[in-house]
């Protein structure tokens, strides 16, 4: 997920965002909310799962790692593992290596950024371990968070150089040369650090403290022109290590997720949040009945307050949002928990990575709709997953 909207938490752009896009943002700021909507839904609770702190990712396409690195650490909490912040900037720090080696083989073939994938992190936790929050927070040049926009320009500046080829053949010092980059802005990496008293690596801590076997987390997404239960390549700019997932029907997803919440596993959740119907300000997120456009002045004014009727998601609407672009792979969270309205009608609750900036501390409730239509993908313990879904897919 490249997370194009993560400024709707700290309301500033890094230097790669134009003027015109600053002011599309604040526009989107300005319609997406009502002064009033707290007042007019009246949530119940039914799980709640728990989960660490809300954290924010500052001016960085980080949410992938926030979001999953949280996820984590639920399953360490799931485990009866005492509960920790890992360090989501440790796991970027990783996934960038790695995405510059594949970038530099594909001679320049695939997307840059800062952007990824909830598979990331766990990619990253296999091969590179983990570390702490307090060891390893990326703030290297005096900022309080994260701001990466000169280090994606140059980040971007040396893998294009690198495969212009300039000498005629690689060296063998371009991979050196783009870490200590990156190790410049984010910090060096420590070979060991001391916890709670005791020494470790990020190998050894992944295995000793964190506990969880990569092994035992599964990937879904829904289309229409992939046989259902089979994986496929998830084709997003974001996907670069072309991971693949399993095919599920829309229906199967909130399923799956209802079934992982009421067996006491959370889910970490990829989704397209440049939706009229989502409002961060007032921590709704809807598929409004009537398309935006077609509304009375009205109708857009009233969207946030309280309860609004919703379209029916089905695949072929699934699909063909994801085909025009409707949807986009944009943004990562975290899904905790299952709440009802004053009508019954039920929402997950979702943890974001944009401060405890709106009006729910930092936390989103998001319609079964939305989830089924807006989801570009999910991850989760297989143990989490309804039996006769394993059935299918064959795990």
């Amino acid at each position: 997920m490249k997370i194009k909207h993560f400024l709707f938490a700290a309301l500033f752009a890094v230097s790669t965002i134009s003027l015109h896009a600053q002011d599309n943002l604040v526009s989107s700021l300005k319609t997406n909310q009502s002064d009033s909507s707290k007042q007019k839904f009246r949530f119940t609770e039914l799980i709640n799962l728990e989960n660490t702190s809300i954290k924010n990712q500052g001016s960085s396409g980080t949410c992938w790692s926030y979001s999953t690195n949280s996820f984590l650490e639920s399953e360490m909490i799931r485990m009866g593992k005492q509960p920790l912040d890992l360090s989501p900037i440790y796991t970027a720090r990783c996934a960038y290596i790695e995405k510059g080696k594949n970038y530099v083989r594909m001679h320049g073939a695939v997307s840059l950024g800062d952007g990824g994938e909830s598979h990331d992190v766990i990619n990253m936790y296999r091969k590179y371990g983990a570390i702490p929050q307090s060891v390893y927070s990326g703030l290297n040049y005096g900022t309080t968070i994260n701001k990466f926009g000169e280090l994606s320009a140059v980040m971007e500046g040396i893998l294009k150089a690198v495969v212009q080829n300039p000498n005629g053949k690689l060296t063998p010092n371009w991979l050196a040369a783009y870490t200590a980059a990156i190790d410049a802005y984010l910090g060096k990496v420590p070979d060991s650090f001391t916890y709670n008293g005791k020494t470790y690596t990020p190998q050894t801590f992944a295995q000793q403290v964190v506990g969880i076997n990569p092994d035992d987390y599964i990937e879904f997404s829904s289309f229409t022109d992939h046989p259902y239960y089979t994986k496929f390549t998830l084709l997003v700019p974001d996907n670069w290590s072309f991971d693949q997932v399993y095919n599920l029907q829309v229906n199967d997803i909130t399923d799956v997720i209802d079934h992982a919440l009421k067996s006491g596993y959370t889910v970490a959740w990829a989704t397209d949040v440049s939706e009229k119907g989502f409002s961060w300000k007032n921590g709704v997120a809807f598929v409004p009945e009537v398309p935006y456009e077609e509304m009375t002045a009205k109708q857009k004014e009233e969207m946030f307050n309280g309860p609004k009727p919703e379209m029916k998601i089905t695949p072929e609407v699934r699909q063909q949002a994801f085909d025009d672009y409707s949807t986009t792979d944009d943004h990562g969270m975290h899904i905790v928990g299952l709440a009802k309205d004053q009508n019954g009608k039920e929402y997950y609750i979702v943890k974001n990575s944009w401060g405890p900036t709106n009006d729910y501390k930092g936390y989103i409730y998001v319609t079964k709709a939305f989830v089924q239509y807006k989801t570009t993908a999910l991850l989760l313990h297989k143990g989490g997953i309804p039996k006769d879904i394993i059935k299918k897919i064959g795990i």
